[in-house]
């Protein structure tokens, strides 16, 4: 079972905060009570993750919403998978992640997100214009 990670939540949250702002400072919108409800929750039981397939019907409903306009792949079309990597170059997902993409659910598909983003390793991350000066650049000794 794949896992909501509570910074999901958060940026949930504030999506819906900009997209209904409370009138007085005080009311939530039903979509921030539902996601509050969870991250209080989470809070008090020091929970960083919360299954998919547990979250209450209102809050997945307002989670998914948020999901929905993140971007779907990681993938930057230099896939070194296909040249027999196990781990993709271009977008850092493991040759299975790949493979099974279209088929993952949204939790799991937030959760290899998260860990490629923290991994910080794949060509994705990096500025092109980094990489550029780099080849103009060599590094000393090389």
């Amino acid at each position: 079972m794949a896992g909501i990670h509570i910074t999901d939540i958060e940026a949930a949250i504030n999506y819906w905060r900009d997209r209904k702002p409370s009138p007085d400072g005080v009311t939530l919108a039903p979509e921030l009570r539902a996601l509050a409800e969870v991250y209080a929750l989470m809070i008090y039981h020091h929970e960083d993750e919360a299954d998919e397939h547990g979250f209450p019907a209102k809050a997945y409903a307002a989670w998914k919403a948020w999901y929905d306009t993140t971007p779907d792949t990681p993938c930057i079309a230099i896939c070194s998978t296909s040249q027999g990597d196990e781990q993709c170059k271009g977008c850092g997902r493991s040759f299975d992640e790949v493979q099974h993409w279209p088929a993952m659910s949204p939790a799991e598909k937030r959760q290899t997100w998260r860990r490629i983003t923290l991994l910080d390793e794949a060509w994705r991350f990096n500025k092109y214009a980094e990489r550029a000066a780099e080849a103009k650049d060599p590094p000393a000794g090389a």
